[in-house]
């Protein structure tokens, strides 16, 4: 009879216990509950004691949700020769302005060192910076009207300099816009940015008229 009496009081405690640790903890927070002592029978038939409280782990685990949004939030990913898509403007001048004739689609002005993009007489692009060859000598880009004749994509190397020439678009006799040094003069074409040799790149067609004033 003790030992079927201390098999039903355990029994009980493991209940009591059970149910008093469930209502104490909501969706992994505690409830500030202390967890029920039950006491339990003594199999000698002596005092009773108290049992141990329950403990439970909180788990935290992420929803099927949250996981989905994680999965579909996409990486911003910039490539190192994208163009900025606002290049940092230089100040144009009125007479420069006025200078390049509104059928041209880029103009080159040696004098400020400058260059930009147009259509219809309305600039698109730019005005931004450029390093011209050495005014005075056999380098110095020249000065007139032309149409680019071709383009050269990023990893085109001087046939002359066995220099780089990245993004080049040519438009006369060698010379060419493309990504160079705007510190050091070049050996007559037109140095940009990387950027905005890219930018040049893509929106001058062979064709599209070029002044150099």
């Amino acid at each position: 009879m003790a030992t079927a009496g201390y098999r039903l009081a355990a029994a009980l405690a493991v209940v009591i216990a059970a149910g008093t640790t469930a209502a104490g903890w909501h969706g992994g927070r505690t409830t500030g509950t202390a967890p029920a002592v039950v006491p339990v029978a003594s199999p000698s038939g002596g005092a009773s004691r108290p049992a141990r409280p329950t403990t439970s782990l909180a788990l935290t685990i992420p929803s099927a949700r949250a996981a989905q949004d994680a999965a579909a939030t996409p990486r911003l990913l910039r490539p190192a020769t994208q163009a900025p898509a606002t290049p940092t403007l230089a100040v144009l001048t009125a007479a420069a302005r006025k200078a390049c004739p509104a059928a041209a689609t880029a103009c080159v002005d040696l004098r400020d060192h400058l260059t930009w993009l147009q259509g219809r007489g309305r600039i698109t692009y730019g005005p931004v910076a450029m390093e011209p060859g050495t005014p005075g000598t056999s380098d110095a880009t020249p000065r007139g009207t032309f149409h680019v004749t071709w383009k050269a994509g990023p990893g085109y190397i001087s046939n002359e300099y066995h220099e780089p020439m990245p993004w080049a678009v040519f438009f006369v006799n060698g010379v060419a816009f493309h990504g160079g040094s705007l510190t050091k003069h070049s050996h007559g074409c037109v140095h940009l940015a990387i950027g905005n040799a890219r930018y040049y790149h893509d929106h001058l067609p062979v064709g599209a008229e070029v002044v150099v004033f």
